[in-house]
């Protein structure tokens, strides 16, 4: 079977740049849809710039909170070995009276006695250290709050 194809009557005109079935122009579609792509292009820059900027400002809060933290844990690391070292000479202390005692008697109030410093050094030590470590939670985490906040405001 022979297929023929017939040209379009001469008096029907086609332009090279128009579709049957579309009253807009191929050319004018396309121009419509590459200046909405170029503005997305232009937005997503702005946004990479801005996200990039944020992301170095957080890395600059992240080694700052870092030093801070290295620093109170350091403080707090002292603070620990100092009171370690006042506990053992109070032990050493003890021990040298408890080597001088003569009687069961001075034995029994020696040991209370140790017994109740014991309770109250540990006491204060422990509300030092305590002190201490809500001083660090609140030097790191304050100015990393701060600074996230400032910095989230610049991206949005």
């Amino acid at each position: 079977m022979k297929v023929e194809v017939n040209d379009p009557p001469s008096n029907t005109k086609m332009h090279a740049n128009e579709k049957q079935g579309f009253n807009m122009p191929f050319f004018a579609m396309s121009g419509l849809f590459g200046g909405i792509a170029e503005q997305s292009v232009v937005r997503a820059r702005e946004n990479y710039e801005k996200m990039k900027a944020a992301s170095g400002e957080m890395a600059d809060i992240f080694r700052e909170t870092y030093s801070t933290n290295a620093k109170g844990a350091a403080d707090y690391g002292a603070k620990f070995i100092e009171i370690s070292g006042a506990n053992t000479d109070s032990a050493f202390d003890f021990f040298t009276n408890l080597m001088g005692t003569k009687s069961l008697s001075e034995i029994i109030n020696l040991s209370t006695t140790q017994s109740r410093k014991n309770v109250e050094a540990v006491s204060a030590q422990n509300r030092e250290l305590w002190d201490l470590a809500q001083k660090v939670a609140t030097e790191t985490a304050e100015p990393i709050k701060k600074s996230f906040t400032r910095v989230l405001r610049k991206v949005s």
